[in-house]
């Protein structure tokens, strides 16, 4: 890994809190994944005996997912990946992996990106929008409730431009159940 140029893409909770001062901060756009609520969370947002979801990027060969790409500072390189490590893959059902990105710039680079793993137990599938929010609306964990996750997340993307219907309507659903 090219310590002088490692850029991490996030797509969720790394967007409003990457935990760490970024070298270069850029909006990019990574193809060939969705951004989905498809990972049951037993850690962060919610418990192994009441579940919550957390945003995963899921494989889909048609879609495209909009996020900030962050570039790791030289200086404190191993420290950050150990860090985004840690965090990331607390249970390993995010597998880290390589991916290609496409910088708001036209810059043409490659990340680490954290994409659900299919075969992890965590992974919910495709669930309804309905049961999203149901889940989104009661769960919560050792940071937090659920739906604090998923406001801020629709809030930054907002902020930053970049739209995401579902997320949107996924915010709605759960603010009005609540």
């Amino acid at each position: 890994m090219d310590r002088g140029n490692t850029w991490i893409f996030g797509y969720g909770s790394l967007i409003w809190n990457p935990g760490f001062e970024p070298a270069e901060q850029v909006l990019g756009r990574l193809s060939g994944y969705a951004r989905s609520f498809c990972m049951w969370s037993i850690h962060h947002r919610g418990t192994p005996e009441e579940p919550g979801l957390v945003l995963a990027l899921d494989s889909d060969d048609a879609a495209t997912c909009d996020g900030m790409a962050f570039r790791v500072p030289e200086h404190s390189h191993d420290k950050i990946i150990a860090y985004i490590r840690e965090r990331e893959l607390v249970s390993s059902a995010y597998l880290e992996e390589r991916v290609a990105l496409t910088l708001r710039d036209g810059r043409e680079i490659e990340a680490l990106a954290y994409v659900v793993d299919r075969d992890h137990e965590q992974y919910t599938g495709h669930l309804d929008i309905e049961t999203q929010a149901d889940v989104i609306a009661r769960a919560r964990g050792g940071r937090g409730p659920n739906t604090d996750y998923l406001y801020s997340t629709a809030e930054h993307l907002t902020d930053l431009g970049i739209e995401d219907r579902t997320l949107t309507q996924l915010a709605a659903l759960v603010r009005a159940k609540l």
